[in-house]
C-alpha cells in the first residue's frame, strides 16, 4: 500500500482568495458571513450568506469563458491552478510534470446559479418571442461534471476524472476516493476537492423553508453548538488539493502538509434530511479501522458543526459514543462559525486546515460559541490555541444520510 500526501491546496472562500489568506483569517478568528449582496433578498427571511469577496475570474480565463461558465466553475478552476502550483507542478498555467494526474471534484449544486438565471429569463420573456430564451450554454454548465471537464480542458488533462454529487459530503468523499486510488497504486497523483456557488434565491428560500437556515441575520449567525444556534449559513466556495504518494512527492522534494491515513464513507437511509447517529459513528468507525487506530490515538477533530439545532446534537452524541470515555479529551474546532456551509466546498477546506493545523501545530476557533449547548458537552475550541496533534478527524455529513471521514496524520510529529 503506498502512503498519501497533501502537497497542495488551492482556495476561494468567505475567508480569502488564497489559502494563506484564508488561513490567517480563520487563526484570527475572522468571520466571513456578511449581508447577501450578490442576489436581491429584501423581501426573504435570509439575508446573510458567506460571499466570496473581491474574486475577479480574469485572472484565471478569458472574458468570454467568464462570462459563459457558472461560478462554481470558476472557483474550482482558481482553486485548482493554485493548488498545482503551490505542489509545484504548474508553471505559467501550464502543466510541467510529466506524470498523468488525475481529477476528481465534488459538488451538491453544480451550476444552479446558471440554471436561475435562464430561468428568469424565460419568465421575463412569457409574454413575448425573443429570438433565443435561454443561453446555448446553460446546459453544459449547470452540469456537475462541467468543473472537472472543463479544468480538464483548460490544463489539457486527459487521463482519470470522476466528478461527485453526494450533498455536503462531495468534496470529502472525492479526497477520500482520490487517497484510495493512490494508495491502491492506480495512481501518483490526483487532484481533487469540490466547489460550490449556491448564493441564489432557490437555494436561499428551499434551505430556509426547509427549516436548515439560520434565522439570525447578522454575522454571528453560524453558532457551532451553541445552545442559541437555529440553523446554518449557507456560503460559496472552493478548495482542492493535490494528494500524491509519498515517494514521488520526497523524490521531487514536495512540500507536505500531512498526510491521509485513513477514510470511512456511509450511507445511512434513514430520512432524506435528518442526521443519523448510527451512520456518523460506522463512518468515524471505518475511517480509525482504516487509518489502524484506536479512538484515544485522536487528538483533534474538524467537526461537521453547520450549527443546525438536531446536526450539531446528533454529531456530538456521535462523538461521545464512540469515542466514550475519550471524548471529552478530545479538542474539536468547527470553522463553519466563520465560513458558513460551503456545501460540498465546505469538507475540502476544512481537511485543509485540519492538515495545516497539523502542520503548525495551531488549532482554531469556534467563534460564536459562547454557551454550549448541554447536551453537545465536549472540549471546544474556543480560542485559538497552540497544541502539537498527531492524529486528527475531518467530518461531513449531508442530507440522504452520507456520511465521510477523513483521518489525517502530522507528517512532522
Amino acid at each position: 500500500m503506498r502512503r498519501v500526501v497533501i502537497t497542495g491546496i488551492g482556495t476561494v472562500n468567505p475567508l480569502g482568495n488564497t489559502f494563506k489568506e484564508s488561513w490567517d483569517s480563520l487563526i484570527r478568528g475572522v468571520s466571513g458571513i456578511g449581508r447577501i449582496t450578490k442576489i436581491n433578498v429584501s423581501n426573504s427571511k435570509w439575508k446573510y450568506a458567506g460571499e466570496i469577496k473581491h474574486f475577479d475570474p480574469c485572472n484565471y480565463m478569458s472574458q468570454k469563458e467568464a462570462r459563459i461558465l457558472d461560478p462554481f466553475i470558476q472557483y474550482a478552476l482558481a482553486s485548482s491552478l493554485m493548488a498545482l502550483e503551490d505542489a509545484g507542478l504548474i508553471n505559467h498555467k501550464k502543466i510541467c510534470s510529466q506524470d498523468c494526474i488525475g481529477l476528481i471534484i465534488g459538488s451538491s449544486r453544480g451550476g444552479i446559479l446558471t440554471l436561475e438565471k435562464e430561468i428568469e429569463k424565460i419568465l421575463k420573456n412569457k409574454n413575448s418571442t425573443p429570438k433565443r430564451l435561454v443561453s446555448p450554454y446553460v446546459m453544459p454548465v449547470s452540469t456537475i461534471s462541467m468543473a472537472a471537464s472543463f479544468i480538464s480542458q483548460k490544463l489539457e488533462l486527459s487521463d482519470y476524472s470522476i466528478s461527485i454529487s453526494n450533498a455536503c459530503a462531495s468534496g470529502t468523499i472525492a479526497i477520500g476516493e482520490a487517497y484510495r486510488l493512490i494508495r491502491g497504486g492506480y495512481k501518483r497523483v490526483v487532484l481533487c476537492g469540490g466547489s460550490e456557488a449556491p448564493i441564489c434565491r432557490i437555494c436561499i428560500e428551499g434551505y430556509g423553508v426547509a427549516g436548515a437556515l439560520s434565522g439570525i441575520n447578522d454575522s454571528s449567525a453560524s453558532r457551532p453548538f451553541d445552545k442559541t444556534r437555529n440553523g446554518f449559513v449557507l456560503s460559496e466556495g472552493s478548495c482542492m488539493l493535490i494528494l500524491e504518494d509519498l515517494m514521488h512527492a520526497l523524490k521531487r522534494n514536495a512540500k507536505i502538509y500531512a498526510e491521509i491515513v485513513g477514510y470511512g464513507n456511509v450511507t445511512a437511509p434513514v430520512h432524506m434530511t435528518s442526521p443519523s447517529k448510527d451512520g456518523e459513528v460506522r463512518a468515524i468507525s471505518l475511517a480509525l479501522k482504516d487509518a489502524g487506530l484506536s479512538p484515544e490515538q485522536i487528538d483533534y477533530i474538524s467537526a461537521h458543526g453547520t450549527s443546525t439545532p438536531s446536526g450539531d446534537k446528533v454529531e456530538a452524541e456521535s462523538i461521545k459514543q464512540f469515542f466514550g470515555k475519550y471524548a471529552r479529551s478530545v479538542h474539536i474546532s468547527a470553522i463553519k462559525s466563520m465560513t458558513g456551509h460551503m456545501l460540498g466546498g465546505s469538507g475540502p477546506l476544512e481537511v485543509a486546515f485540519t492538515a495545516m493545523s497539523l502542520k503548525e501545530g495551531i488549532l482554531p476557533p469556534i467563534i460564536n460559541l459562547n454557551h454550549i449547548d448541554p447536551e453537545c458537552d465536549l472540549n471546544y475550541v474556543r480560542k485559538t490555541m497552540r497544541k502539537k496533534v498527531k492524529y486528527a478527524l475531518s467530518s461531513s455529513f449531508g442530507f440522504g444520510g452520507v456520511n465521510a471521514v477523513i483521518v489525517v496524520k502530522n507528517h512532522y510529529f
